[in-house]
Order: C-alpha cells, then sequence, then structure tokens
C-alpha cells in the first residue's frame, strides 16, 4: 500500500463530498479541464485511500456502485449534464484539514495524470466495486452502497495500482 510520507494529529471530522470536489479542482492546472467522470474518480479513490491512512471517512456522503464505477450521488446532482467541471459553487475547500488535504494530494499525485476510463477500469477490476454490484448485469443501472468497510479490506490490501501488497 502507498503510504503517505507523514502522519499528523489534525486529522479533520468528515467534511462534505462538496469540499472534497472543490479542492480537487481547485489543485487541477488550469489548462486541464477536469471530467465529471474522472472527478468521481478522484473523490471516489481520496475517500479510500483516506480510510486507509487516517482511519476515518474523508466525507460522509455516501459511494454508490453505478454502472460506470463508483459515484457519489450528490456530487453527481451538482455537476449533472456537464463534460466539464470547473467549480462546485456549494464546496468550501477551506474546510478541510492539512492532513485531509494531503491525502487527497497523495491520491492526485498517484492518480491525476491517469484518464477517465483508465480510473473507471481500475474501478471495475476492485473487489469493493464489484462485491457492490452482485446481481446487476454490466451496464444495469443500480443504487447499491460501496460500503466504507469493504474499502477499508480491499484498499489495506493493495497499492494505489491495486496490486496486492507484498509480504
Amino acid at each position: 500500500m502507498a503510504k503517505k510520507k507523514k502522519r499528523r494529529m489534525d486529522k479533520g471530522k468528515p467534511v462534505s463530498v462538496l469540499d472534497v470536489a472543490s479542492y480537487i479542482l481547485e489543485k487541477q492546472p488550469k489548462k486541464q479541464p477536469l471530467t465529471a467522470w474522472k472527478l468521481q474518480k478522484l473523490v471516489y479513490y481520496s475517500q479510500a485511500w483516506a480510510l486507509v491512512w487516517d482511519e476515518q471517512p474523508l466525507f460522509k456522503e455516501k459511494v454508490l456502485a453505478w454502472a460506470n464505477g463508483p459515484v457519489i450521488k450528490e456530487l453527481y446532482d451538482q455537476h449533472k449534464g456537464q463534460f466539464y467541471v470547473k467549480k462546485i459553487p456549494k464546496g468550501n475547500p477551506q474546510l478541510l484539514s492539512s492532513n485531509q488535504k494531503d491525502s487527497i494530494n497523495q491520491v492526485l499525485k498517484g492518480y491525476g495524470d491517469k484518464s477517465a476510463q483508465w480510473l473507471s477500469d481500475l474501478t471495475h477490476m476492485e473487489t469493493p466495486w464489484i462485491e457492490a454490484r452482485k446481481g446487476l448485469n454490466p451496464g444495469e443501472r443500480g443504487e447499491a452502497e460501496i460500503s466504507l468497510a469493504s474499502m477499508v479490506e480491499y484498499y489495506s490490501e493493495v497499492n494505489l495500482w491495486g496490486q496486492p501488497v507484498g509480504s
């Protein structure tokens, strides 16, 4: 598993997914617009790795196992109909603690240069999404939740690219 450089005591309380998304957008180079699809995956991975690294959720909203990968409905409602997302008006990145920002920064370092398709494909190979989609056909709509417990269990055993951590 990838480890953060330094653990801080100011873990911070879980914030809104909109705050996390706003922070990710703020960190995005201006010449590289972020698609809604990629934003959803980066927010998901931020939640998953914060659970492992910080031992607590980054945000309080549920992650759903939609056909194209993990989606947070409250974030989807903010960018619905947009291909590129430039701003989340209701998000406040200032509410994140320095440790929460560090977790997100590590995720961006690991996944930020990957395409939305690559990230979606990766989620489709990982146990939390697969298990939440049990009983659904590929492409079928569903509202099953990806549990925090399944994320902790899976991501504690792999590195950022889904490869098992050597013993």
